[in-house]
Order: structure tokens, then C-alpha cells, then sequence
């Protein structure tokens, strides 16, 4: 998996590639702490076409939108495929976690 970061206005874009598991998640899990001590209000998880996400990167993404919640924080998602949209509304994240199908509907949205 990998990780790019970037700052658009208010907004830290985490970008992510590949597969994301609870393996790799960790490196997502330590992105989030450190977005969050540097005081990121707003946070998109923006996914390439070739990302999957397993249970265990499923699980992480619920301990942060959880998180999130507790730090005031806001968090869209988007590029998900059909698939992964489905997952989401199934496991209750979509309660946490808005989905956007691009990068700049869910940059507006905030």
C-alpha cells in the first residue's frame, strides 16, 4: 500500500493505493495521529481504482471515523468502487463517513 499526503486548503488528502489491510493499515492509523496533532479539522481518504480493503482495513477505517468523531473532526471519502460503496453503507461507516464518487464533489462538500 501506499500513501500520499497532500493539503488541499483546509482539507489533508490522504491518498491511497494498493491493498489495505490491517497489515498496511498501520501506516494509515500513524498518518491519522499525526494529521491530528498537527490540528486537521478536515480529512478525505481519497482511493485509487486499484485499492481493496479487506475486514481488517474495513476495521481500522471504523476506529478512525470513531475517533474522528471524539476530535471534532470531519471525514468524506471517494473513488471508492461500487463494490467498496456497498461495503461501506453495509458495515455503517456511510453514518461517519460521507462518500463522494470524486475527489472534488467531496472537497466541495466540506
Amino acid at each position: 500500500m501506499q500513501l500520499e499526503i497532500t493539503t488541499k486548503g483546509a482539507v489533508v488528502v490522504i491518498g491511497i493505493r494498493g491493498d489495505m489491510t490491517a497489515v498496511t493499515g498501520g501506516a494509515i492509523e500513524d498518518a491519522y495521529r499525526g494529521m491530528t496533532r498537527d490540528g486537521a479539522r478536515k480529512i478525505l481518504f481519497f482511493f485509487a481504482k486499484d485499492c481493496y480493503i479487506n475486514s481488517g482495513g474495513i476495521a481500522i477505517l471504523i476506529g478512525i471515523a470513531s475517533a474522528s468523531r471524539k476530535n471534532g473532526q470531519s471525514i468524506r471519502a471517494a473513488g471508492l468502487s461500487d463494490h467498496f460503496q456497498k461495503i461501506f453503507n453495509m458495515m455503517g461507516l456511510t453514518k461517519y463517513v460521507a462518500i463522494f464518487s470524486t475527489e472534488e464533489e467531496a472537497l466541495k462538500d466540506f
